[in-house]
């Protein structure tokens, strides 16, 4: 008991008071509220839809005896964005999190360019902007950490979520140059490769299962707990052991087409309406965590 106390203690010192956790209404970023304030972090949790957002809020406080903070904004606006900045700079923060993404599943060429305009936003844009952001503050106070969701898609192109995983490798990609600039300067980034995950837009995406073999799917706890465990520690954190097996067989084993197809195939079978020809994202497929 005395060693878990220490820990917190520790956790608390490096990455406290305050965390800030975009998208932390729901599924993974809530889970990792959840985490954050178990180990004694006050919260402040941003996202679109404010009812939920009180309601996780009211859960929290009543669970855990720390502060929770909420405000609602639209990361994938200019204005959204500058708003959780904004709201940001009047606050002691020692940690970021940042999962709200678009996840829309189809053929790329079916929606308009605006909906890829959006997931641009969402997806990198805001996350850039708000790394940015926080970043700063972060090396100024000499500690603290950043955490950028991103998915197992982003280790090769897959058809049918070919945009969405394009979007994910940059975020991957920007935690890892990140990791190795900040780290000499008191700051840990990570880049979290959540694979498929039990969150709302998962469940309303009515994916098939796989089948044997196939990596299972995570709850969002696993998932917040291993990157908090991995926080400090390395540029990148794969939870599940069988994930981290695919991640392995996807980037460094398979040749690179042999890899993309096996992917493509995965997809097509978990959303198989998705790849008929001119169709749209089914109905549930395309959302937000948070």
């Amino acid at each position: 008991m005395r060693g878990a106390t220490g820990e917190r203690e520790r956790f608390r010192a490096r990455y406290g008071p305050r965390a800030l956790v975009v998208g932390g209404s729901d599924g993974i970023g809530a889970a990792f509220a959840r985490e954050l304030a178990a180990r004694g972090l006050d919260l402040a949790l941003a996202a679109r839809r404010r009812p939920p957002l009180e309601e996780f809020a009211a859960e929290l406080r009543r669970e855990f005896p720390v502060e929770v903070e909420i405000f609602t904004a639209d990361a994938s606006t200019p204005e959204g964005t500058e708003e959780i900045l904004g709201r940001a700079r009047a606050l002691e923060l020692g940690l970021l999190v940042v999962n709200a993404a678009l996840a829309p599943i189809g053929p790329f060429l079916a929606p308009e360019a605006e909906a890829h305009e959006r997931l641009l936003a969402l997806n990198c844009r805001s996350v850039a902007l708000l790394a940015h952001g926080v970043g700063r503050r972060l090396v100024a106070r000499g500690r603290g950490g950043l955490v950028l969701l991103t998915s197992l898609a982003s280790f090769q192109g897959s058809a049918q979520v070919a945009h969405y995983a394009a979007s994910k490798a940059y975020v991957r990609v920007l935690a890892e140059g990140l990791w190795e600039e900040l780290r000499p300067l008191g700051v840990d980034v990570l880049a979290c490769c959540a694979g498929r995950v039990r969150t709302p837009t998962f469940e309303r995406s009515r994916a098939r299962e796989l089948g044997w073999g196939a990596p299972p799917v995570l709850e969002p706890g696993e998932v917040a707990r291993a990157a908090l465990a991995a926080l400090g520690r390395g540029p990148v954190v794969i939870p599940g052991r069988l994930n981290r097996i695919a991640a392995l067989l996807t980037e460094r084993l398979l040749p690179r087409r042999v890899a993309v197809a096996c992917v493509s195939a995965a997809t097509r079978a978990m959303y198989p309406a998705s790849d008929r020809p001119g169709s749209r994202p089914p109905a549930g497929t395309a959302g937000t965590d948070g």
